[in-house]
């Protein structure tokens, strides 16, 4: 069983800019371009709005994510920059990140959890139905993108 150990950071920190640009760096080889356009500002993840995670194995990062509540909507977290290093997968990092950013975003008040992947990352669209999460209409930055799979669950 690997140990895994789950920290709040800032979005902009270096950790955390590390793991999002590897993360930006995935996506692309998966979907092409600059990999994910969504705009997003770092205070967006700034607690109670969101919250930003790093998980450390052996005290080496190795993936992130975070929450930033949806325009509108204070009941609702959207799920950003989910992300695990290659040499980290299979050894439970994502699930345990995928269930501490849940944690973060229920104690600020939110009742749902949203996000979108694409078909591009089956892996990612198996953690999530694994987890509970349903295919819900599509709403962020792809909706209408035929690759886009949105997800969500009740917290």
């Amino acid at each position: 069983m690997t140990e895994i150990d789950i920290r709040m950071t800032r979005y902009g920190s270096r950790v955390a800019s590390e793991l999002t640009i590897a993360a930006l760096a995935d996506l692309s080889l998966r979907y092409g371009g600059e990999g994910d356009s969504t705009p997003i500002e770092p205070v967006e993840f700034d607690p109670p709005e969101g919250a930003f995670l790093v998980a450390y194995v052996d005290r080496v990062p190795a993936g992130c994510a975070g929450y930033r509540t949806l325009a509108g909507d204070d009941a609702t977290a959207e799920l950003k920059r989910m992300y695990v290093a290659p040499e980290y997968r299979g050894r439970g990092v994502a699930k345990a990140l995928l269930r501490a950013v849940e944690d973060v975003a229920r104690s600020a008040g939110r009742t749902r959890m949203w996000l979108e992947t694409g078909t591009a990352q089956p892996e990612a669209i198996g953690l999530y139905e694994r987890c509970g999460y349903a295919r819900i209409d599509d709403f962020g930055h792809y909706k209408g993108y035929p690759d886009v799979r949105s997800f969500g669950r009740s917290l």
